[in-house]
């Protein structure tokens, strides 16, 4: 039982009957385990707030910015760091040795300009004669040109027979576009569509910058129209990339919340989600879906019979194909212990299981880094990890039994523990990852298009987006430049027979690429 402040429980409890007694120490003690957890709530919530350099600072330091009306970032961290800085000598600022100029890249073209001497430098200022160059001092500096609109005029060439009117006319064929009889041209259908959904800027935006810089007047309406419409056919493509996750063994998945505006709902949007799905190295397929529930991945995944690896969301359960084996996420395990961390940095026990998992990461960091094969990080994982794996579920068992089950170090070893059969799944798989990692980095996209273009403009767009994210994702993880395989590939779909899109695939093209 916790007791208590000392002086003023003798103080409280000796003026009471001594039948009262345990009652009141009951609610005593009670409402000073609740104000810790309220402490422990506000706390996170302060930080979750002002950002990461504010886990530095103190209770009080966090309280005193919530009486500030407009602090600022820049603020917050000459605050988080005055705490360090008191014990460091006030003549050693520890300013960052700088790391020199670094060079610029070498395929940009290079246009040279020579700056000539003026007429009294080409003369000798000792004995008059005219000077001779001898050299030149060079510098580089990057440079840009604005971006250049033209208008392409297309001349399609039309023929007849001079000498019967039967053959008719006939004109040299169109190529291939995104939008049909629009006036936009493919290039710019695909800057577009990298300009919101890579550089998250909205369409309304875009439509503001054309005339602005440009003097062209392009509605937001007919930029939306090209988006939708390439969104449309790139849904074929996102459809092979879930074909071939699927017939893989390993999955990771993840899901976010996106608004969606719908008729039904005025003043405010619907909360639909994106489920991601996606193998380290291999395609990457985002789902929409208007609700959180176990149907969207359930449908997704079929009769998926591999390892599914996921945070701890109840969803994912109960989903798949025979011999499906769920496997949990040791980034999401880890996190708790930070959270107990952020609201007291000298919590020792929270310290030696973040350190465990450490140790656990750093035998991945060796396996990545030399290069094993899945055969030789498993033997390493059973050779280094497993014991790892021991010592660290005794630690977080023993932490529980000392931690209130409310507190952030209660919650941490609860959700480790109850997730732990799935955490060491893992170890015995060399072909697995410990951590869901590389799928979380996969939705930073939507997360930040989400603060610029806010919601998706209606249900029906949520699955034309979902694909044009997965060609777009897909591209990035296997380091694709994005733009060159959408001016290739887009402008295809239209006339592409059905039975070859597997072809167009982000993978299919960086192959055939290579062996061109």
């Amino acid at each position: 039982m916790i007791r208590v402040s000392a002086a003023l429980d003798a103080a409280l409890l000796s003026r009471l009957p001594v039948e009262l007694r345990p009652k009141v120490e009951a609610e005593l003690t009670r409402l000073e385990i609740e104000n810790k957890l309220l402490k422990e709530e506000l706390r996170l919530m302060r930080i979750e707030k002002y950002g990461p350099k504010s886990e530095r600072l103190s209770d009080g330091q966090l309280a005193l910015l919530e009486s500030e009306p407009a602090v600022s970032a820049g603020e917050i961290e000459t605050e988080a760091d005055r705490t360090e800085g008191e014990k460091r000598d006030v003549g050693q600022p520890g300013k960052r040795r700088h790391p020199g100029r670094t060079e610029l890249p070498a395929h940009l073209p290079r246009i040279e300009r020579i700056l000539t001497c003026t007429a009294e430098q080409c003369r000798c200022g000792a004995c008059g004669a005219e000077t001779r160059v001898i050299g030149y001092d060079i510098s580089e500096e990057l440079d840009v040109k604005p971006a250049e609109y033209l208008v392409r005029v297309t001349k399609r060439e039309k023929r007849a027979c001079p000498r019967c009117e039967e053959g008719g006319v006939i004109a040299a064929p169109l190529p291939a576009k995104i939008v049909e009889k629009g006036k936009l041209s493919n290039a710019v259908v695909v800057d577009v569509i990298l300009k919101k959904y890579r550089d998250h800027t909205p369409l309304y935006r875009q439509s503001a910058i054309l005339e602005r810089d440009c003097g062209v007047e392009i509605s937001r309406a007919t930029l939306c129209n090209g988006v939708m419409m390439a969104g449309g056919w790139l849904e074929a493509i996102r459809n092979e990339l879930r074909a071939d996750l699927l017939a893989g063994t390993y999955i990771q998945a993840d899901e976010t919340p996106i608004g969606v505006q719908t008729p039904e709902k005025t003043g405010g949007n619907h909360r639909g989600y994106l489920w991601q799905y996606s193998r380290p190295g291999g395609p990457v397929v985002f789902d929409f879906q208007m609700g959180r529930g176990r149907e969207g991945p359930r449908r997704f995944l079929g009769n998926f019979g591999g390892h599914l690896q996921s945070d701890g969301y109840s969803a994912y359960d109960k989903i798949g194909g025979e011999g499906i084996v769920f496997m949990g996420c040791m980034t999401h395990a880890r996190r708790g212990f930070i959270d107990a961390l952020k609201i007291n940095p000298k919590e020792s026990r929270a310290t030696e299981i973040v350190e465990g998992i450490g140790a656990l990461y750093a035998v991945e960091a060796h396996a990545r880094e030399t290069g094993m094969s899945a055969a030789e990080r498993l033997a390493l994982r059973q050779q280094k990890s497993v014991p790892l794996l021991d010592e660290l579920k005794s630690k977080i068992i023993a932490a529980r039994q000392q931690a209130l089950p409310q507190s952030a170090l209660g919650k941490a070893c609860n959700y480790a523990l109850g997730q732990w059969e799935r955490l060491i799944v893992y170890a015995g798989n060399g072909d697995v990852e410990i951590c869901n990692n590389l799928c979380e980095n996969s939705m930073r996209g939507p997360v930040l298009g989400r603060k610029n273009w806010l919601h998706f403009g209606s249900e029906d767009a949520g699955p034309r987006i979902a694909a044009i994210m997965s060609v777009m994702e897909t591209c990035r993880r296997l380091g694709i430049n994005e733009r060159e395989y959408l001016n290739e590939v887009l402008p295809k779909i239209p006339t592409w027979s059905a039975n070859r899109v597997a072809e167009l695939t982000p993978m299919a093209w960086q192959a055939a690429r290579a062996a061109a």
